[in-house]
């Protein structure tokens, strides 16, 4: 009892409860202190249980891969996300620098969660059983996502399943990380018990039994590529050699049926949001509804609490909001994964539009969906990217792109006023080279952006459109990959297609591993998963090698009245490189400090 009253003591419960619905899990405590409290009704559970969803390590809005997971307010540098870091956006920031990760270490809360499954059963009497039976499922959910955090990090960690006290000899207090692959069984048998002892109610921004299957699906699909890919490319050493980190590669195929077999049990339960026959408002509309049957776990947000986000204003250029400072834009490496754009004659020369707007002209809706091109529309104005003007064009786009800057003829601007012969220079959203509200690309982020709030709200911290961190189309990609891995072409077919179908693209006839890739990186675009489906891939050392990724540039061609677009190097001029040893993150310093039975530390650490 003591040391659980001094846990109580340190956690002092402040639920302010950004994952919850309705205020279900907003019940701030009064005076707690006692485990009878606390534990002793359905309210002083919630509550604590607030704090501990609160602190899950979900990459929504205002995760920042080198900074960790934020939840106050004023946090609002997204533009800084993993998507900024891989290629799918292009920020202020170059490279792989945050390689080394940022010391995530949860243990607080997962003591937190350890003390709620050993209290729990203490309390049946005032709670009963079935209430008490699906709230310990709910607990073993969440320290399955806070190992999941951990694994996919370091490799194998330190297991503790009960409350250490810390009035205990040191040497029993350090303990020792276990292998990578007890760590990923681990997650899994949590994650069992989460669907078995929770049921299906469907509390907004709470896990029941189906949260856990989903995410059952994303973990032991990353354990299965870990086992297949990690045992091809790695980096030796001491840690390797003991397990700690690296799976053997005959258990690949053992992860891969255990992802599989997750995804179907939510078969019948969710489905692809369809509500309009629109296609490309249906795919907008599916990150900004909340009643989507696609949904599966969200994370909520909300001004009044001082919770809200800042996406709305951080990836729209300040022409379009009250104070925005976007930073962070699509590249055409990215947008390019639905294919070529059609900007080139067969002889190589620009082809010339009209208007920008007619190189959305014939594009797959999703894309439409997920990016602003030029000459798309937001808040009543129009997307005028343009680079410069060109007095006259003559010769092929690669031959113009090779010059030397200064030996090219056209005509840059340094802000939106300059002109010529009364004509703009450049759009009043770029791109240029200037200031932090202007892409670099010649794209904008559309993906989760409320196009329907007024120019004058759209400001930092001002936005509350909820963060899907499970939905149906993900379960279905994993579904999709898991089955290729096992030579189930068949289901991964069915699976990919019906993305496609809600997607307004073309359905494949045949499969293969590389097709479920790329449908993945258009899927889930910008929901941070890119990096780290690259981390398990294990190819992330040869997409990023070196890697200057391409902005779409449009320029005015003043003689002919006409447009054109040239593929350049982006304007911010990042240069990407991975180091094969930052498929694993160092244990924290601090941590190896307190405890050496930490080390061996990860390989080239």
């Amino acid at each position: 009892m003591k040391k659980i009253n001094k846990l109580i003591l340190m956690v002092m419960i402040t639920a302010t409860a950004v994952i919850s619905s309705c205020q279900k899990l907003d019940m701030p405590p009064t005076n707690i202190f006692t485990p009878d409290i606390i534990f002793g009704s359905e309210a002083g559970v919630k509550s604590f249980l607030a704090t501990i969803y609160r602190a899950l390590p979900i990459e929504d809005f205002k995760y920042r891969p080198d900074q960790g997971f934020k939840v106050g307010a004023n946090d609002w540098e997204n533009f800084y996300n993993s998507a900024s870091v891989t290629g799918e956006q292009v920020g202020p920031f170059g490279g792989m620098d945050i390689g080394g990760g940022f010391g995530y270490w949860p243990y607080k809360d997962i003591r937190n969660v350890n003390t709620l499954i050993e209290e729990l059963p203490k309390y049946a009497n005032k709670l009963g059983e079935a209430k008490v039976k699906s709230l310990l499922g709910e607990a073993h959910f969440l320290r399955a996502y806070f190992y999941f955090g951990l694994a996919k990090r370091y490799g194998g960690v330190p297991i503790l399943t009960e409350v250490q006290d810390p009035g205990a000899p040191l040497e029993s207090l350090q303990v020792h990380r276990d292998k990578e692959e007890a760590t990923w069984d681990f997650i899994g048998a949590e994650l069992d018990l989460g669907y078995q002892m929770m049921d299906e109610t469907n509390e907004t921004g709470r896990a029941n039994k189906y949260v856990a299957a989903a995410l059952k699906s994303r973990a032991m699909l990353y354990a299965g590529s870990i086992a297949k890919y990690g045992s091809v490319n790695f980096v030796d050493g001491l840690a390797r050699a003991q397990g700690i980190v690296g799976i053997p590669a005959d258990k690949a195929n053992q992860y891969f049926t255990k992802a599989f077999d997750a995804a179907k049990l939510l078969d019948g339960h969710y489905s692809l949001y369809d509500k309009n026959s629109d296609k490309v408002q249906n795919y907008i509309d599916l990150f900004l509804k909340g009643d989507s049957p696609e949904n599966i776990f969200i994370k909520q947000y909300s001004i009044v609490s001082g919770s809200a986000h800042s996406w709305d204003a951080t990836m729209s250029p300040r022409y379009m909001t009250a104070n925005a400072l976007s930073r962070s834009y699509p590249t055409l490496d990215f947008v390019q994964r639905w294919g070529a754009l059609s900007v080139t004659n067969t002889d190589g020369t620009p082809k010339r539009f009209n208007n920008r707007a007619e190189l959305m002209e014939g594009l797959e809706p999703r894309l439409l969906a997920t990016v602003y091109f030029p000459g798309a529309t937001l808040r009543g104005l129009t997307f005028d990217m343009q680079r410069g003007i060109y007095p006259s064009f003559s010769g092929t786009a690669a031959a113009e792109v090779a010059k030397q800057p200064n030996t090219r003829s056209y005509i840059l601007a340094g802000d939106t006023k300059t002109l010529y012969q009364g004509k703009m220079v450049i759009g009043f959203t770029g791109p240029w080279t200037g200031g932090d509200e202007l892409t670099r690309t010649g794209f904008y982020v559309r993906k989760y952006v409320d196009a329907a709030k007024p120019i004058a709200t759209v400001d930092l911290n001002r936005s509350e459109q909820p963060w899907i961190d499970l939905r149906y189309a993900e379960v279905l990609l994993n579904k999709a990959e898991a089955a290729m891995e096992l030579g189930n072409a068949s289901d991964a077919l069915t699976a990919i297609n019906l993305i496609r179908v809600r997607a307004g693209a073309t359905v494949y006839n045949s499969i293969d591993i590389d097709k479920i890739r790329n449908e993945r990186g258009m899927e889930l675009a910008f929901e941070n998963q890119y990096y780290w489906d690259l981390k398990r891939w294990r190819n992330a050392d040869l997409v990023l090698n070196n890697t200057r990724f391409k902005g779409l540039m449009p320029y005015y061609v003043f003689s002919e009245n006409k447009y054109i677009f040239l593929a350049e190097p982006e304007l911010m001029q990042r240069n990407y490189n991975f180091d094969k040893r930052f498929y694993y993150e160092p244990i924290p310093g601090g941590e190896l400090g307190k405890n050496p039975n930490l080390y061996p530390n990860n390989p080239n650490y």
